[in-house]
């Protein structure tokens, strides 16, 4: 039982542990900006890359929020329909960036791949943030466990969101 107690306790001191509701300046952080379907990835202080992407059918099965990534896998397996990662049938593409939406465990939505790279720029998911296989893999080289990921419907730019954010001062 100590070592429980130890290893929790490790855990939440570790840098990877999500300290609070909001990224400090110069952390990776993402933003999903719902209305024009785009993700944004912000480092060092400044917006990095801006990738387009697909959000779900309809607005309320993307939730929107504060949240943190809490999984990471390569070439995941979809187990909705039993595909294993890497078959070109496996609609979660490359790579999956699961977060803490809902109460999930980061293994209910996510940023993930496509084998279908005509939906990106839609309303087309059950929930999860669809990006090209290329852009999902450069993404999941970049952030670490523990990163924040704020997903909003809004006019503002990426810039004043991560300030009001603070991941730009």
């Amino acid at each position: 039982m100590d070592s429980i107690v130890k290893l929790l306790l490790a855990f939440t001191l570790s840098p990877l542990w999500p300290l609070g509701e909001n990224p400090l300046p110069g952390d990776p952080f993402l933003i999903v900006n719902k209305q024009t379907n785009e993700v944004a990835f912000i480092h060092e202080g400044r917006v990095q890359e801006i990738f387009p992407a697909a959000t779900g059918k309809t607005p309320q099965l993307t939730p929107e929020g504060m949240f943190t990534i809490t999984v990471k896998a390569i070439n995941p397996y979809y187990r909705r329909k039993n595909i294993p990662g890497g078959s070109p049938k496996n609609p979660l593409g490359a790579r999956w960036i699961g977060f803490d939406a809902m109460d999930s465990n980061g293994r209910i939505y996510g940023l993930h791949g496509t084998n279908n790279p005509s939906s990106i720029g839609g309303y087309v998911s059950e929930g999860c943030i669809r990006l090209t296989n290329e852009d999902i893999i450069y993404l999941y080289d970049q952030i670490p466990l523990g990163t924040k990921i704020y997903i909003t419907t809004t006019s503002d730019n990426f810039e004043k969101i991560a300030k009001e954010k603070g991941a730009i001062e």
